[in-house]
């Protein structure tokens, strides 16, 4: 057994912040094949409404972040908007998330488009073992200390 060392863990104090307004937009793609997306479209999921689920779950995923993400902290969300855009080889996936918190929302976001995407896989799985989630990633960000941020 090797020798750990000891490292420190903390949830950043934001006390002295002051609250702004701050939106983080994020995506993810899911590829599917043509007959997974026809399907989807035409609902003939067998668990039911593809799209509205998955949108459902991003949302709930970005309003329970800070319990998923250990040192992430509890902020109001003021909204969230989650799309979902048909692309030749699969599914785009964006999440903007708008708050006026002492923090940034990008983990929300970030989280958001990840519980969307993984939504769609369990809905489909049953007919599509070669679906892949790619992308997770930000796109921007605006407000707080650090500025704006655009990929």
């Amino acid at each position: 057994m090797s020798k750990q060392t000891k490292k420190n863990v903390k949830m950043i104090d934001v006390t002295n912040k002051k609250v702004t307004k701050r939106t983080a937009i994020a995506e993810a793609f899911i590829n599917l094949n043509t007959v997974t997306k026809e399907k989807i479209y035409k609902d003939r999921i067998i668990k039911g409404d593809v799209i509205s689920v998955a949108k459902t779950a991003g949302i709930l995923a970005a309003k329970k972040t800070s319990d998923i993400i250990p040192l992430c902290h509890q902020i109001p969300l003021n909204s969230v908007e989650i799309e979902i855009i048909n692309k030749p080889k699969g599914l785009q996936i964006l999440s903007k998330c708008n708050s006026a918190s002492k923090t940034g929302v990008e983990m929300e976001a970030l989280l958001s488009v990840s519980i969307t995407a993984l939504t769609i896989y369990d809905m489909c799985k049953s007919i599509d073992k070669s679906i892949e989630i790619t992308k997770i990633r930000l796109l921007s960000k605006k407000g707080g200390k650090s500025g704006n941020y655009k990929r």
